[in-house]
């Protein structure tokens, strides 16, 4: 029955931390024949997955390749055939770096009716989820998100561009690239700009280290930096420690408030 009418929805699972995936992904996860998840997507966001379900890991995470592009394609579509509604679910958002260009157009060419249900991009939460806003008024009106290297491997021209605006650059999958990516920066007279480099951000395995363009490749070689992480370049660093302390000192006030009350005081 379910052959009769194949689908694809490509899932966006969020940046790691399993609360932040959206109600109508995890509602599309139950409704699902089979699962392929990448590597960035939180294990535990199967446990939304019907009894039954075809559940298969499929890689694509730098360095984890399980299955190539072609191979996720061609299963894609032979799953969809044989058992139905297939979920693709992938970290981050579909359509952020996520490859789902190539996996609709695999499902289109084949009749698969597909659809995607955004996610929460980790260029946009990982930061905020330690402080850094991305745009902040008289410090940056707009950011850019974009890959750390090509297709070909190259870095992504689009970073030179972006290093000689204002805006704040979010660069993602770029950690072995780190110090020509830093030469780039001060080649444009910003190796005094902050830089947070933020590892396995909104999970429990999460690492941070902030500098400035001049020594983030010593820092983050000191504290064991690597992939999967998000590079944060740009004045905006900089209010993470302000903010984080208002945060945590409005924290403490309002504990002294609760145990004053509590002690009658």
């Amino acid at each position: 029955m379910h052959a009769l009418n194949p689908s694809l929805s490509l899932v966006g699972a969020g940046p790691g931390d399993p609360e932040m995936i959206t109600l109508k992904a995890i509602n599309t996860i139950r409704k699902a024949d089979v699962i392929l998840y990448d590597a960035l997507a939180n294990e535990s966001l199967l446990e939304y997955a019907a009894p039954g379900a075809i559940i298969r890991f499929v890689g694509k995470r730098y360095g984890c390749h399980a299955l190539s592009q072609d191979e996720i394609n061609q299963l894609i579509v032979e799953m969809a055939m044989t058992h139905g509604h297939v979920v693709r679910l992938k970290g981050g958002d579909p359509f952020v770096f996520g490859r789902a260009v190539e996996e609709i157009q695999a499902a289109n060419a084949h009749g698969i009716k597909v659809t995607v249900i955004p996610g929460v991009s980790s260029a946009v939460a990982v930061p905020a989820s330690q402080m850094i806003p991305l745009t902040c008024r008289g410090i940056a009106e707009s950011f850019w998100v974009t890959t750390g290297t090509t297709r070909s491997g190259d870095i992504s021209g689009d970073i030179a561009l972006a290093a000689r605006s204002t805006a704040t650059v979010v660069i993602l999958m770029a950690m072995s690239k780190l110090e020509a990516i830093m030469d780039i920066f001060t080649q444009c007279g910003k190796q005094d700009t902050p830089v947070a480099i933020i590892q396995e951000g909104t999970t429990p395995q999460e690492k941070m280290v902030i500098g400035t363009v001049r020594d983030i490749v010593w820092r983050a070689s000191a504290a064991g930096m690597g992939n999967p992480a998000i590079i944060v370049v740009g004045e905006v660093v900089k209010m993470q420690a302000i903010l984080a302390d208002e945060t945590w000192q409005q924290l403490q006030n309002s504990n002294i408030i609760h145990e004053e009350r509590q002690t009658g005081l």
